[in-house]
């Protein structure tokens, strides 16, 4: 949906989006200056969809991958767990993952050093130029959506073609190099696990390049002063094969689960996991890509890095053989349809 600059009413949203996106300072620099108004820009209507929480007691799945690999076993039981909430939620938390604490607590502790920098120093990476490997925005879709979203972005293409270390902001240039290559591991080891919930050989869906493309999006939830006018993150469902979600303490983050949103609970030493839209197609609708969002909220600020394995920014003329197996009687459309 197109912006129009002025409405009925003589309100001129255009100039007030473009007055914020040139400042260059995102959602942190209202917070910054004392705002104790949400500005127009950001405010949601209200619907039924926004405002309704789940009050069902549900059991969000948590996946323990120690012992993965110590015994078929426990392998088979890991891999159930993983084919049952792939099948139900397309959500999961993981536990022993891998990843060490020392990594993520650093990971979480950058996002923060960069947001909580100089804005002179952040507007270095200030684009809306979607093709570049690095680029710090607030609200990809600005222009574009009937409203913003209580959140700033930086975003990072890590694989195949990583970015020259010296194209990351320093504030964090190492850990999100560390950071990467821990996901990529965890990546493979989820993708086996799929691959066998699937009733396919371990290597399969890392053989058709699910984990060839890397994307990270690093985002800074700033505290809201009215939180029930605006959205953190509006409802969606992520466009890639699979997701792997760190996120802080603050909470904030809903699924859709049996048409009620329900909190995903942030859990030391978790990660969260989701199927993507591309997983949900070449599975024919086996596992599911569920529709999620994150509420803004007075407590903050909220970081979450969330890592995509995706093709969208790869250009591929791949197709798959449908004939192999039974979960691909279909060929994958083009991908820009699904960005």
């Amino acid at each position: 949906m197109a912006v129009t600059s002025l409405s009925e009413s003589g309100y001129d949203r255009l100039s007030e989006l473009k007055a914020f996106d040139e400042c260059k300072a995102g959602v942190k620099g209202l917070v910054d200056a004392g705002v104790s108004q949400v500005p127009r820009i950001f405010i949601h209507p209200p619907d039924q969809d926004r405002l309704s929480t789940c009050k069902t007691k549900f059991n969000f799945p948590i996946i323990d991958l120690q012992g993965m690999n110590a015994s078929p076993a426990r392998r088979e039981e890991i891999v159930n767990m993983v084919r049952e909430a792939s099948e139900t939620w397309g959500f999961f938390n993981v536990v022993n993952h891998g990843i060490p604490d020392t990594v993520v607590e650093e990971m979480k502790d950058g996002i923060r050093r960069f947001y909580e920098q100089d804005t002179q120093v952040k507007k270095q990476y200030y684009s809306r130029e979607l093709e570049r490997k690095v680029a710090y925005n607030s609200n990809f879709d600005l222009y574009k959506a009937p409203a913003a979203n209580w959140r700033d972005t930086i975003y990072f293409l890590l694989a195949p073609h990583p970015p020259h270390p010296q194209e990351l902001p320093a504030a964090f240039r190492d850990i999100v190099m560390v950071y990467k290559d821990e996901v990529m591991k965890l990546g493979f080891k989820l993708l086996e696990l799929i691959s066998e919930a699937l009733g396919l050989k371990p290597d399969h869906l890392k053989d058709m390049d699910c984990a060839e493309g890397l994307a990270m999006l690093c985002h800074y939830y700033p505290p809201c002063p009215q939180p029930e006018l605006t959205m953190g993150t509006t409802k969606h469902a992520d466009n890639d094969f699979l997701t792997v979600l760190l996120q802080d303490h603050i909470g904030g983050l809903q699924v859709l689960h049996q048409d009620q949103w329900v909190d995903v609970p942030p859990m030391p030493g978790t990660l969260v996991i989701n199927i993507g839209d591309l997983l949900q197609l070449i599975t024919n609708d086996r596992f599911r890509s569920a529709e999620h969002r994150v509420l803004a909220s007075h407590k903050g600020p909220r970081v979450s890095v969330a890592c995509f394995f995706s093709t969208v920014f790869l250009p591929t003329r791949k197709l798959y053989d449908p004939s192999k197996n039974w979960y691909l009687k279909i060929i994958l459309p083009s991908i820009g349809k699904l960005r």
